[in-house]
């Protein structure tokens, strides 16, 4: 496996011509663009309709948690540690740092006899603005349960215990448990292990670059893993049904995208962001899945074209995309409330 170091510049390369995704217009005026690539695939992982180089080696970022935490759970490990549905739902999310989100990890480290220390995840500010007014209001200084990936350090922590490999060693890129999660990502993505080359993501686990091709025949595969051995093809439905129950799990109760498009589907879709503007998603009616990058690595417009994407290949009903309006951000509107411009995805 190829881990650059993040200031070497041997693995430099020039990112693709992608076509613009979304403009934002003002006073009749093109302001703003953003570009990227984005790939529709059908439940075998074939590709059915893409835009942009959608084989160009990507940083996935959050987007592969389910991935990651396959072997938790072909391992036995979620099983023999009595892994509830929420603490399973951790383990995918990019969470808020509600306290349904800090509390439920907390517990499973408790149980696990290990604390916050054990977690090398590093601390960061809540992703929920009112959980970080609270921190702010009681001169709390946040701590590693507050990131956003501390529930998926939890769930390796787990595997940790379970195998009895030393716990201080889970992010080891060439350890038992990073190798056990590097070949999960690889098979699920039709890809040689060794041949995936990556580096460290913002939480200090190994992160791997993946065509978005890839990406998306992954979750196609998770939610529909009927071509799937018996236990990775169990393995795909807990985690996908985990989340169709506790949506606000995945990611939070306010302002997530996750959440509300497995909430306003009762989980038909499942869907996960990453950091740097990649979106992954599948259907769990049809077996099709999503995978896109906005190149300047971006939200803005992100949502946009993630939401645009599922009306035009018809992932929602109306009434499922009525709901999902608000994300859609056509109309800007400034601070005093007046309409200035609007916001256009290209597809």
């Amino acid at each position: 496996m190829h881990m650059n170091h993040p200031h070497s510049s041997s693995g430099s390369e020039a990112l693709p011509e992608n076509p613009v995704l979304v403009r934002l217009w003002r006073g009749g005026f093109v302001e703003s663009q953003h570009r990227g690539a984005w790939c529709l695939v059908d439940s075998s992982g074939a590709v059915m309709e893409s835009s942009g180089e959608v084989e160009h080696l990507t940083f996935v970022r959050s987007c592969i948690k389910s991935l990651q935490a396959l072997p938790l759970i072909e391992e036995g490990a979620a099983s023999a540690l009595d892994f509830s549905e929420e603490e399973l739902c951790l383990a995918l999310a990019s969470h808020n740092a509600e306290a349904c989100h800090t509390g439920t990890v907390g517990g499973l480290l408790s149980r696990l006899d290990l604390s916050v220390d054990d977690l090398q995840c590093g601390p960061h500010d809540p992703g929920d603005k009112e959980v970080r007014a609270i921190l702010a209001s009681e001169e709390v200084q946040p701590t590693s349960l507050h990131n956003n990936c501390s529930g998926k350090h939890a769930g390796f922590l787990a595997l940790s215990r379970h195998l009895g490999v030393p716990t201080e060693e889970y992010l080891k890129p060439d350890g038992v448990v990073q190798s056990l999660v590097r070949s999960s990502i690889a098979e699920m993505c039709d890809l040689e292990p060794a041949s995936l080359s990556g580096g460290i993501d913002g939480c200090s686990a190994p992160t791997y670059r993946l065509p978005l091709r890839g990406l998306a025949q992954a979750f196609a595969r998770i939610v529909d893993p009927s071509g799937l051995s018996s236990i990775r093809r169990a393995a795909c439905e807990e985690m996908t049904a985990a989340v169709a129950k506790h949506p606000i799990l995945i990611a939070g109760s306010r302002g997530r995208l996750c959440t509300e498009l497995s909430r306003v589907t009762a989980g038909r879709i499942f869907p996960k962001i990453g950091a740097e503007g990649v979106y992954a998603l599948g259907d769990r009616s049809t077996g099709r899945a999503l995978a896109l990058k906005v190149e300047d690595g971006g939200r803005r417009g992100l949502h946009a074209i993630v939401v645009e994407l599922l009306i035009r290949f018809e992932f929602l009903s109306e009434p499922e995309g009525r709901a999902l309006t608000s994300w859609r951000g056509q109309e800007i509107k400034n601070y005093a409330g007046l309409s200035v411009g609007k916001t256009e995805v290209m597809l």
